[in-house]
């Protein structure tokens, strides 16, 4: 017998998902429209063909959605649009390790440090905890934007509590919160992430505060990211309001203190 041949080009391409409808509307964002310059015309439609599908169906069918930018893998694995298309439509879909392989490629590719939460959180999702730990701990994660560092306290926090450390991520999340410089420099939607994410980890231990957390995480969850509404206690009651800031000092108070139901809640 002798050895199978390698698929053809054109058997590879009558495997290629079919392109969904309503795509005629869809527009590449301007970031990758600038990147699939560098690119032959009728290559880059093709590309971008397979990145708008993917958008397309990442929320109802993200496995579906993976296997278009795989396609477009193919076409252009060097381009550095294509694998952080890849990268994103694999952490949507669970495919840990293809996203986290894509996400090192575009640390290496991009030189920074922006995808060191989602490396993180792909590991720790692969169970890798000492590597996930080690990658919280990167020198290059004090380069990382505001609501970066949030996100990989975020995740440090559940490294710590899948250890069994519950109160050392109580103690991360906590500290990160009453940081007035870092919590108050990210973006609404971060900050309303990380009080959720202490609400959480204090519900699932029963802790009676948990309440007055997804009321702090409601307030700041304007367009309803998360599901903290749904999960707030009818008798918590917060004390500041989102118009106002939420990082006032009183004289008394120490640095990074923040109140809630017109209690201190300190770092330690």
């Amino acid at each position: 017998m002798g050895q199978e041949r390698a698929p053809r080009k054109s058997d590879l391409e009558r495997r290629d998902p079919p392109l969904p409808e309503g795509m005629e509307d869809a527009q590449l964002p301007r970031g990758v429209r600038a990147e699939l310059r560098g690119v032959p015309k009728d290559l880059a439609d093709r590309i971008g063909a397979r990145i708008i599908a993917a958008g397309l169906l990442i929320d109802e069918d993200p496995a579906l959605a993976l296997e278009h930018v795989l396609v477009a893998r193919r076409h252009a694995a060097r381009l550095a649009v294509v694998r952080e298309a890849v990268a994103e439509t694999a952490y949507a879909a669970g495919e840990w390790a293809t996203a986290l392989s894509e996400y090192r490629t575009l640390r290496r590719m991009r030189g920074a440090a922006e995808y060191l939460p989602v490396i993180a959180d792909c590991e720790r999702a692969l169970g890798r905890t000492r590597e996930a730990l080690e990658t919280v701990q990167d020198p290059e994660a004090t380069s990382l934007d505001p609501d970066g560092r949030v996100e990989l306290k975020m995740v440090e926090a559940g490294i710590r509590a899948d250890m069994g450390q519950t109160a050392e991520a109580q103690r991360v999340l906590r500290q990160t919160i009453s940081n007035r410089k870092l919590d108050g420099a990210a973006t609404q939607l971060t900050r309303a992430r990380v009080r959720y994410a202490y609400a959480d980890l204090l519900a699932e231990h029963g802790a009676p505060t948990a309440g007055e957390w997804f009321a702090a995480a409601a307030k700041l969850d304007v367009h309803h990211e998360t599901d903290a509404a749904d999960r707030v206690d009818g008798t918590a009651v917060v004390s500041y309001d989102q118009g106002e800031d939420d990082h006032r000092a009183d004289d008394h108070r120490e640095d990074g203190d923040i109140e809630v139901n017109g209690q201190e809640h300190p770092h330690g």
